[in-house]
């Protein structure tokens, strides 16, 4: 159990659950909701237990329940009145605080039981859309302020990656490619952020498309010999930190001259830096796509 953070900040506990920490304290001063720990220096630390009744109580006002009302309930009352509602969002939010709960934890049993209850409801798309992007766009932010560390990220990006590779291998064993065109996916060189793209392959492949994944980190020299194997390639790359902003001119110009020339292949760019990417600026067969959904439709 040493590797699990048992303690939490007021600004963890802001950044965990969206509710400002001025609220936070105002509803622990009037309502007595939480029961903080104090340091010597009189710091607020809050454990498990309060972050967690903090999470299914934002969960409840966002319904509409009062926080007076809230405040009068014991734990167990509040985690009843959390299970009878119902709603698809509501839910969803509730699913994914749990999800939050076991990457603090570094609690697996947790992550599968909370997504094998998902997936008897939902196919697997729909779990990867409605809980795995919000989840992972939560757990960028929380990186970022250094609520949580590497570590947890690390975590529940593993635990995701594995979900989608047994779905995957569900499909491969009895792909027949409807068309002679071939998707090949990479990321560039130095690019190690794959779920988006991963999920992308799976994606192509149960629509009955060829794919071939090549991964994280792949210098462009390397893709001309799939250029000999394949006449109709339609090549995706994911870019959310590599190359970096003032690089990425020069590598979609070094991509056109050493790939495309000479052959009627394309590029796709997705993720966050293809948002910035003007289309009407960009070489012939090379285009930027905001998200995976726009991508989709196109299949």
């Amino acid at each position: 159990m040493n590797n699990i953070k048992s303690t939490f900040s007021i600004k963890d506990l802001e950044n965990l659950s969206g509710i400002k920490a001025h609220t936070i304290r105002i509803w622990e001063k009037r309502y007595e909701l939480l029961e903080p720990m104090r340091t010597d220096t009189n710091i607020r630390l809050y454990d498990i237990k309060n972050l967690q009744k903090l999470l299914n109580v934002v969960l409840l006002t966002n319904f509409g329940y009062k926080i007076s009302k809230i405040s009068k309930l014991n734990q167990a009352d509040i985690e009843k009145f959390v299970l009878k509602i119902q709603t698809e969002k509501t839910v969803n939010d509730h699913v994914i605080s749990s999800l939050k709960m076991a990457m603090l934890n570094f609690d697996q049993s947790l992550f599968v039981k909370t997504y094998n209850d998902l997936l008897s409801e939902k196919e697997f798309s729909a779990v990867f859309f409605d809980t795995f992007i919000p989840l992972l766009e939560e757990i960028g932010v929380l990186w970022t302020t250094n609520t949580i560390t590497p570590a947890h990220e690390h975590f529940i990006s593993h635990l995701i990656k594995q979900k989608i590779l047994i779905e995957i291998e569900k499909y491969q064993i009895q792909q027949k490619a409807i068309s002679d065109e071939t998707y090949i996916l990479y990321l560039p060189f130095n690019e190690i952020h794959d779920l988006g793209l991963l999920f992308l392959h799976h994606e192509i492949i149960t629509r009955g498309h060829q794919s071939i994944y090549l991964g994280r980190s792949l210098p462009i020299e390397n893709l001309i010999e799939l250029n000999n194997h394949f006449n109709k390639i339609t090549y995706i790359t994911y870019l959310t930190v590599e190359p970096s902003e003032d690089e990425i001119d020069n590598y979609i110009n070094e991509f056109d001259t050493t790939i495309l020339k000479g052959n009627d292949n394309e590029l796709l760019i997705l993720g966050r830096k293809a948002q910035a990417i003007n289309n009407e600026n960009l070489p012939n067969r090379i285009k930027s796509i905001a998200n995976i959904k726009d991508f989709l439709v196109t299949l």
